[in-house]
């Protein structure tokens, strides 16, 4: 088959959550189908960096990310009733390279890869002939923003961005409900980010594919540590991430300084938002901004934590620290998506005591994070590789192959 595929950044380096998923999935397909990739560059990113990317695809085309200014975002909040998602990467020679493309060749499938290309969707119902159209939804959007804004009316000083999120989850209900509909398959990559998407659309058939880890990458490594106490890691420019870092930061990590003064936090991730800036004079607080490889800060860690409020889907961070044995700390929504069990896997923890007793209860326990290492490495290798999950993809495509020839 003939497969393109619409991403929001270029997938390579595959160091975050969204270009994770998608080069995984590239190199998986492309050992059986011809695969082309449209995708969005940022400034600071270029094509000669991308090789491992470029010997996978047929072609790699490329556009400027679009830059939208606060005044126009308001325009636009305004003005439609769009959600804010549905303009944030809307650009127009994009949508005119797609056309282009369509037009110079057929595909079999054209994969959207999450909602912020789905504003493409019309362009690629134009194409004739048609492809099969499969939308990969990352997220259940409009529960993330509920959550989000459920959350910051928490806070009086976060009272504005929970009006901004509040009108962003009712518009994504009724957008991200028609993006579903109008797709010929629905990808969600957690069974509660299912029971989400039904609740908004409930004729609409999803097919689960999670999200998953190069177990080889991760598994096997060997390498250089470098040692922390605690370690998160995740693109910190992402509301959910820095949300999780602001609680922690604030909220569990004193506690924890209370018994272990000595206790050392890296926060790894790229783009630490100007929100994250009070942290970097906090006691015992490191953050490193983007590192190369993020397996040295996982191995060296002596507690991994996934201190998350906001968001949905299914966390690969939470999978690379299984994969590589760490003993994890996290909140149920943190591991939500995932059949783990507290106390076998990880300990899972939802307050500020709670969570600070379980990160103080593994520190002072060897033997403990080496029994949930070692199960949590297992539940990884079970059934979380990308090459056993990539094949529920490839039976999606094929289910019009066998609608078109009448089996």
């Amino acid at each position: 088959m003939r497969l393109l595929l619409l991403t929001p950044q270029l997938p390579y380096p595959p160091h975050q959550g969204t270009s994770l998923r998608n080069f995984n999935l590239i190199a998986q397909l492309a050992k059986r189908h011809r695969v082309c990739l449209l995708t969005f560059l940022e400034p600071d990113q270029s094509l000669d960096d991308a090789g491992p990317l470029l010997k996978l695809c047929e072609w790699v085309d490329t556009v400027p990310v679009p830059r939208r200014s606060n005044a126009l975002r308001l325009r636009q909040m305004l003005t439609t009733r769009r959600p804010d998602m549905a303009w944030r990467l809307w650009s127009p020679p994009f949508r005119d390279r797609l056309a282009t493309r369509l037009a110079e060749s057929p595909f079999d499938v054209v994969q959207i890869e999450g909602i912020e290309m789905a504003s493409y969707l019309p362009t690629i119902e134009k194409a004739r002939p048609r492809p099969l159209i499969v939308y990969e939804d990352h997220n259940a959007e409009w529960v993330l923003q509920k959550r989000a804004c459920l959350t910051d009316l928490r806070t009086l000083r976060r009272w504005p961005a929970a009006a901004y999120s509040l009108v962003q989850w009712m518009r994504l209900k009724g957008y991200e409900a028609d993006v579903c509909r109008r797709a010929d398959r629905v990808v969600a990559v957690s069974e509660a980010d299912r029971d989400a998407i039904h609740a908004i659309a409930p004729e609409v058939e999803i097919t689960v594919v999670p999200n998953g880890v190069d177990l080889e990458e991760y598994t096997g490594y060997d390498g250089p540590i470098q040692p922390f106490d605690l370690v998160f890691t995740g693109k910190m420019d992402f509301r959910p991430n820095v949300d999780a870092m602001l609680w922690f930061a604030q909220e569990v990590f004193p506690l924890i300084r209370q018994h272990r003064p000595q206790v050392r936090l890296a926060v790894v991730g790229q783009r630490p938002h100007p929100r994250l800036d009070p942290l970097r004079a906090a006691p015992g607080v490191t953050l490193t901004g983007w590192v190369a490889d993020v397996r040295p800060y996982i191995a060296g860690a002596t507690v991994y934590v996934a201190p998350l409020r906001v968001g949905g889907g299914t966390r690969l961070k939470l999978l690379q620290a299984m994969a590589m044995g760490a003993a994890v700390v996290s909140t149920s929504l943190g591991a939500e998506g995932f059949p783990v069990t507290h106390g076998r896997e990880l300990l899972l923890a939802d307050t500020p005591d709670d969570f600070a007793q379980a990160v103080l209860t593994l520190l002072n326990s060897p033997e403990q994070r080496a029994q949930l290492g070692a199960a949590a490495r297992r539940f990884a290798e079970s059934a979380y590789g990308w090459d056993a999950l990539v094949p529920r993809l490839e039976t999606l495509y094929r289910s019009r192959e066998n609608q078109e020839s009448g089996k």
